[in-house]
């Protein structure tokens, strides 16, 4: 079993690239005989990770691939580690605005990604789809639900887990704008593969992917 998750739409906007990409790559990868469930997850702090602990509790995927939206990146960022902190620029889909707040009071710092995010980027590159590792998710829902996730997949055995951030869609950003975007067909595609490298790749590439800054 394959869970793949996406969220709401939150500030402002009226769609989440994050939930129609999910359900195009679930399409997909049902195409190939995969077992794949799509949860929409709330953006609100709590809730969200509630959710996702209780669907992952009663499905028992073997991989658990969360997307979610990162407006102002250009590329798809797959997520290397969620750190133990929410501090929220902005409010969540309830009014919520935790700064400078554990996830889990006396956890651990961070958890790292348990997909093969080095493989994966390799595999999108050869795909012609723009991808990179990110060092950061944030410290709003998205990696309020990546650390979850984490801490979730930790007390099981066999869950490989990870994050993904993808850029706005091109109908969310108005004409003449120099905010980046990608296709949904790309978000679709790429998904699919990061999916596709997990259920192949026992032990992950070494190849520098890192930053600077």
């Amino acid at each position: 079993m394959i869970l793949l998750t996406g969220f709401e739409p939150f500030g402002g906007d009226s769609v989440n690239p994050s939930w129609q990409a999910v359900g195009g790559a679930a399409a997909l990868l049902r195409g190939d005989g995969l077992d794949v469930e799509t949860l929409e997850l709330p953006c609100v702090f709590g809730e969200s990770a509630r959710v996702l602990e209780a669907t992952i509790d009663a499905i028992h995927p073997r991989i658990v691939v969360a997307v979610g939206l990162a407006g102002g990146r250009s590329r798809m960022s797959l997520e290397r580690v969620a750190i133990n902190v929410d501090d929220a620029r902005i409010p969540d889909n309830q009014g919520n605005r935790p700064i400078d707040q554990d996830i889990v009071r006396g956890g651990p710092a961070a958890y790292f990604t348990t997909l093969p995010i080095k493989a994966a980027l390799r595999n999108l590159q050869i795909e012609g789809i723009r991808a990179e590792v990110s060092q950061t998710a944030g410290t709003y829902v998205c990696n309020h639900v990546f650390y979850s996730l984490m801490k979730t997949a930790a007390g099981k055995t066999g869950i490989r887990a990870g994050f993904i951030h993808v850029p706005y869609l091109p109908e969310q950003v108005l004409n003449g704008s120099s905010i980046p975007t990608m296709a949904l067909d790309d978000m679709v595609r790429g998904i699919s593969v990061v999916v596709r490298t997990a259920l192949q790749t026992t032990v992950d590439e070494q190849f520098a992917a890192g930053a600077i800054h």
